[in-house]
């Protein structure tokens, strides 16, 4: 499938997914939120990619949303405006909710939501001389899409609450050492290094990968009821999985 503001490549079990806006420095607009969206929907069902790396297009990752859109007429119906008020946030629930492992890799600068976007991913690899920006305060509007209990996941309260009120641009190294991200490349090698981190990945068992990510989905979101239980159905799978490679094994000898 094609779509208008993405550029998806593919490699056997390897997805690589490029914000394709490169002349509005990828920009996250309406259309860029239906297209992921739609995305994660077919991902939902694709059980041979395992993961997927997601990178921005041309000279950095995003500068975040796109504010050109702001202030266009909405619809007159309040339940429509409010569905459209929260696209982001459902973009971002989606690419969250994947089963598959992401990976981010952020290059030259990280914007705003292009920050959201990069925290829903489960592992973030970023080029030394990246930057980010958090700037939504200074704008005159709170920051969105549900970001301040992911951001605060990451980096603390106390951190997020700074970054978030504050503004202040910070460095790559600075976003390291707050735990934002898992590695560090030299400019120019994000993507390599982020392939690198996927081949690992898809060198493990698929099962245990997708068990071990689904628990720390779990105790990010505080391990609320509805996902602190998702292990018994999957853990009754593989459970039987086990049994069932064990009695195969069994009937070989026997032969």
């Amino acid at each position: 499938m094609t779509y208008e503001t993405l550029k998806i490549e593919r490699e056997g079990p390897l997805m690589t997914v490029r914000l394709n806006r490169p002349e509005r420095r990828n920009a996250i607009n309406r259309q860029m939120h239906l297209d992921l969206q739609e995305m994660c929907r077919q991902l939902s069902e694709d059980f041979e990619t395992r993961v997927v790396i997601l990178a921005g297009e041309g000279a950095a990752f995003s500068s975040g949303a796109d504010t050109s859109e702001w202030g266009q007429p909405g619809p007159d119906n309040e339940l429509a405006l409010r569905h459209i008020s929260g696209i982001g946030s459902r973009t971002s629930a989606a690419l969250e909710s994947l089963d598959q492992v992401t990976i981010a890799a952020v290059h030259g600068f990280a914007v705003g939501g292009a920050v959201v976007l990069a925290l829903c991913c489960d592992l973030r690899v970023a080029g030394e001389s990246t930057w980010f920006s958090i700037p939504e305060v200074e704008l005159g509007i709170p920051l969105s899409w549900n970001a301040l209990p992911r951001l605060s996941r990451e980096v603390g309260p106390s951190r997020a609450l700074e970054l978030t009120i504050t503004c202040d641009r910070f460095s790559c190294a600075q976003a390291y050492e707050y735990g934002m991200l898992s590695r560090v490349a030299t400019d120019g090698e994000e993507m390599a290094e982020a392939r690198r981190l996927a081949e690992r990945v898809i060198a493990m068992p698929p099962l245990p990968v997708a068990l071990t990510k689904a628990t720390m989905r779990a105790i990010k979101r505080g391990s609320e009821m509805g996902d602190a239980v998702y292990s018994d159905a999957d853990l009754l799978l593989y459970s039987r999985l086990v049994q069932q490679r064990a009695a195969r094994r069994e009937k070989g000898r026997g032969r």
